[in-house]
Order: C-alpha cells, then structure tokens, then sequence
C-alpha cells in the first residue's frame, strides 16, 4: 500500500522522519506549484509559519521547490492559521502555505493549503498532489530559466491581519475596561493577538509569548489553560483566552477560573445570532466530537446542529453546502463565515467579548446556556490502524458498551488523522457508567491494537 501524505488537517509528522523530511517537502512545493501554475501569468504563493525550530528547513525547502516550478514566494514569517487563509485572498495569491503542526509539541510539524479564496484543499486536490509527490515516475514539467519564481518577505502582512480582525468589532464599541487574560501557547499569535485586543482598548495580561522554536505548546496555550485560569484569578480579569501554536482554535475561561470548551463557546455565539436572526436555517455546523448537549440545546431553541466527521475543514465544507454561517469543533476550532474561511481563535475571542460587552453580562452568566452531558476521552496509542469492527474483543466490548447507554449516550472511536493515536470518546447522562466504559473500551482497544494482536 502506497504511503499516506495528507490526514485531517494537511501534511503532519515529527521533523526528519517520513512525510516530514525535507526532500518530501521539496517536492511538496514542485507538485503544489505544477498542480496551481495554469501557465498563463505569474503566479504567487503566500507562505507562513509557526515558531517551531524546523519551520526554518520546510520554508527554505517549499520555497525552493514552488520557485522551481515558476512560482513568485511571498514569504510573511510567523504568523497565525487564519491569517494566512485571509491574506492568501487579501493578496491575491494563487495559493497559501502554512508551515505548522498546531497543537502538536515542537518536534512534529505539518503544512497545510489555502486555495485562492482562502478555503482549505478538498480531499481530491489532495490526493492528487500526493501521488505527484510519491511516484517515482513523475515528469516535472519545469519551466524555462527566465521564468523561474522569485522569493520576497513581506513586512506589513501582520498589520494587514490587525486592521481585518479589529474591523470585526463594531466602531461604536470599545473594549475600554475590559482586562483580559492571552495565552498565545508561544506559538504564531505571539505578536499579533496581545495587539489586536490592546488597540481594541482592553488591558491585556499575556503569556506564552516568548517563543524560542522548541517551547510552542509546552504547558501553555489552549492544551493547559489552568495556566491562563490561574492568572485570571489572579489578576481579577473578566476572562481569558488560551490560544494554540498556529491560532486557529480558542479554549475560553470565564472570571471564576472555570474553562470553557468549543462547545460552550458555540452554544453561546448561535444563541446570540438567533435572537438577531442572523443564523442562516438556524443552522450551526459541528463534528461527532460534540457533546450531546449541544444537539439538545440548538434543538431547544428552535435550531439544529449538523454532525460532519472530525476536522475543521469538513466542518467548513458542510457549512458552506447547507449555507450555515458559524459552525465549529469542541476543541476549540470556530469558525465565522461571515468574517473567515477557517477556524481563528482571536476572531472568536473577539466575539465573545462583543456579546459579554452587548448583554452585560459576565462569561459565567452566559455559559449557564449549556451544561456538557458527563463525557470521556481517552487517547489510546497504537501500533497499527485498522477498522474497529474487524478486531472482535472492540467490537465485542462496544456492543456492550452501546446497549449499556441505550438512548441515553454514546461511544465514538476513531483514529487521529494527524498521530498514532485512537480515541474513545463515551458520553451520557450517567457519570459512573460513563466512565466505566470509556476505562473498560480503551483497554481494549489498547489490547486489540498491539502490533502482536
């Protein structure tokens, strides 16, 4: 079986081992560039980073490989996810880069497509640059010397994502006042988001913003947020926001200190858009991840939650078929079409504090509109990856872990598309059996995955 590029959210792995090694991002860049280049006229690919020490090696390697293909390489440094989906419209660019691994410690990292329109590639258009990069056989179509790309760093991109994300709030309002807690995970944002929410008049405590390439995500950012918990405390902030190495995803806490998941934070903004029937079919757009609640409480308000499989950009592309504007995931991934074409964590942040700024009400008042059914998850690694039903003691034990909740929760397993990883996800609205089989499912599933099974 022919080796596998492209998971749940791009190219990922750690540095220097398969697909992460510099010869395959090379030719990553030659393949994109070919598959992108209509011949035409110049053409231009935006490329951004993460603070992540092998960032250097895979920007040198994909700008080789897309300037050999006759592409122009605007390269924008470090900068968030989503701004590189904005600017990759803004600047007209045939094609955006990002260089991260997201959540992920500093020895993986990963590299994900913009189109021009700033949306995340179909699996197709992935599947098709993937066979490009692995067949031995491919006939690069290289084109004449004078037409090879040229490579620019671009200074003003971070002022371009700062003025686009502060015209998310309304001129006539100010977050004067306001103190806010930012965990920028010493990651992407680290620039950026401290100084969008400072010029929008709110007095920011930061964290998580001395990157050194080898501490992105290191007990900080939205993996941890008892860190930003513990200094909204602390200083007596009205809330904090803990972002992730690349800024695509928020994880909020309320001025209690109690943390706040996507779920919470989705429950939050479509209720806030339904009371000014600005949710489009009163529809919101999340993953089979979602807590049981969320379904429950979008139906009690009169709207629906559609389930896609896990990962924003299928979330993405379910909204933009059913015409939603929000939808998002329970990590923390949300997503504003009206504003974005992907998940951004600081757009999301701003949002809330519009709505805490709008009822006056403080975070905790407002999460009361969703209390999460008891739910479990386990990461279980594994050595190998095969379908759960052909291993018979996790089908066995699912059957009974499903009869056990009846009507009443859930079992999702499923593989990480990005780690070697399985997760057992149990929820219902019995703790106790809850976590029993969440426990009782990952040890079988640990048992029925060994390489020696």
């Amino acid at each position: 079986m022919r080796k596998k590029l492209f998971g749940t959210d791009g190219l990922r792995g750690q540095a220097n081992i398969f697909p992460m090694l510099p010869e395959i991002v090379l030719r990553l860049g030659l393949a994109a560039g070919q598959y992108f280049r209509n011949g035409r006229r110049r053409h231009r690919v935006l490329i951004g980073k993460d603070t992540r020490l092998s960032g250097y090696v895979f920007e040198n390697a994909l700008t080789s490989g897309f300037c050999a293909s006759g592409m122009d390489v605007y390269m924008v440094g470090p900068m968030p996810t989503p701004a590189i989906s904005f600017l990759t419209k803004n600047m007209r660019a045939d094609l955006g880069v990002v260089i991260s691994a997201s959540h992920n410690p500093f020895m993986d990292n990963g590299i994900k497509f913009f189109d021009q329109m700033g949306f995340k590639l179909s699996d197709q258009v992935e599947d098709e640059i993937s066979e490009m990069v692995l067949s031995p056989d491919i006939n690069w179509a290289h084109p004449q010397p004078e037409l090879m790309g040229r490579a620019t760093k671009i200074v003003d991109s971070p002022g371009r994502y700062i003025v686009h994300l502060k015209n998310s709030l309304p001129n006539t309002m100010s977050l004067q006042g306001m103190k806010v807690v930012i965990d920028c995970a010493n990651g992407a944002t680290y620039r950026v988001a401290p100084l969008i929410f400072e010029e929008l008049g709110a007095k920011v405590i930061m964290t998580g913003v001395e990157p050194d390439g080898l501490n992105i995500n290191k007990k900080c950012g939205s993996l941890y947020p008892e860190v930003a918990a513990n200094m909204v405390l602390e200083h007596g902030a009205d809330l904090g926001l803990t972002l992730d190495g690349d800024g695509d995803r928020l994880i909020a806490i309320d001025e209690n200190g109690v943390v706040l998941d996507g779920d919470q934070i989705m429950a939050i903004c479509a209720m806030d858009l339904m009371e000014k029937d600005s949710l489009p079919g009163n529809l919101l757009v999340s993953t089979v991840m979602s807590n049981m609640a969320l379904e429950v409480f979008m139906g009690s308000i009169g709207g629906s939650l559609i389930r896609t499989k896990v990962g924003d950009r299928y979330v993405v592309e379910a909204m933009r078929r059913k015409g939603a504007i929000m939808g998002g995931e329970q990590s923390g991934h949300l997503i504003f079409l009206d504003y974005s074409t992907t998940g951004d964590g600081i757009l999301a942040g701003i949002r809330l504090l519009r709505i805490m700024l709008e009822k006056n009400k403080p975070l905790s008042e407002l999460s009361r509109l969703l209390t999460p059914f008891p739910q479990k998850l386990i990461n279980v690694h594994v050595e190998r990856k095969i379908p759960f039903e052909e291993v018979e003691n996790i089908r066995k034990a699912l059957e009974k872990a499903e009869k056990s909740l009846g009507k009443k929760g859930r079992v999702l397993l499923r593989y990480s598309g990005t780690e070697s990883v399985a997760r057992v996800m149990v929820e219902g609205d019995d703790e106790a059996l809850v976590e029993k089989w969440a426990s009782d499912l990952a040890e079988e599933v640990e048992h029925g995955l060994r390489a020696d099974s």
